[in-house]
């Protein structure tokens, strides 16, 4: 009881400090959003449901952020639903799918608004939901997004649904905003080949939907500023549909 009371405490100062902030004169210093198009009901739900349970967090001042800490187990008890994810090249179906959306479009607007990157993993092959390189996986309670506030100021996070489009934005109370931008290297691209297999008695179904292998590098630059963010290598994979 005393848990669920320091619990319940806690979120309140938090609620409190962000409608606080949102009467300071806040400005936005970084917003991303990623299309929906495509996703699946459970896709769209799950994703949707996690930026609910981001909308409104507040990092302080040096303060780190984890996505995971924020939104928590994806169990169905939670209102999660089983959806697609990529499991080595294939589809299935798992609790939470979609919300890897959710934590790149975070991470995208966290590099623009010149948050510390603490901690983020890309995936196996590239989502299609974002330009190569900037994905951000989360798998709870293992695979986190990790963010560092480096202003002098908290920074209140923003996230919701807008228009078909998955929407973070990052607001803080200064007195200017010194913008950011982002700039992919792309050093290597491999693109997916298509194969058949025969499936004798069986619909004809997509077993690999096919996916660019490329190496990506990522800057964050700001006037002469220019910072190394991550290097990463996604294989290819290519298309198998099977078919009788």
């Amino acid at each position: 009881m005393r848990r669920l009371l320091l619990l319940a405490l806690a979120a309140g100062l938090v609620g409190l400090l962000a409608a606080s902030l949102a009467g300071q004169g806040e400005r936005l210093v970084g917003s991303f959003a990623t299309s929906l198009d495509g996703r699946t009901d459970n896709q769209r739900r799950n994703a949707e449901l996690a930026a609910r349970l981001l909308n409104g967090a507040v990092v302080p001042p040096g303060g780190v952020f984890s996505f995971n800490a924020r939104v928590g187990s994806l169990s169905v008890d939670r209102g999660f639903r089983k959806a697609p994810v990529s499991y080595n090249g294939q589809l299935i179906d798992s609790w939470g799918g979609g919300v890897c959306q959710t934590s790149t479009t975070l991470y995208n607007a966290a590099l623009l608004a010149g948050m510390e990157i603490l901690e983020r993993s890309r995936h196996r092959f590239a989502p299609s939901y974002v330009p190569v390189g900037l994905d951000a996986a989360v798998a709870y309670n293992g695979i986190d997004l990790k963010l560092r506030n480096p202003l002098p100021v908290p920074v209140r996070i923003e996230s919701g649904v807008s228009g078909g489009r998955l929407v973070a934005r990052l607001w803080a109370p200064l007195p200017e905003v010194r913008p950011f931008r982002i700039v992919r290297e792309v050093r290597s691209f491999v693109a997916p080949r298509e194969f058949h297999l025969d499936a004798e008695g069986h619909p004809r179904r997509v077993r690999n939907t096919g996916k660019a292998g490329a190496e990506v590098a990522v800057y964050r630059i700001r006037g002469s500023e220019r910072e190394l963010v991550s290097v990463d290598t996604y294989p290819v994979m290519h298309r198998i549909v099977e078919q009788p």
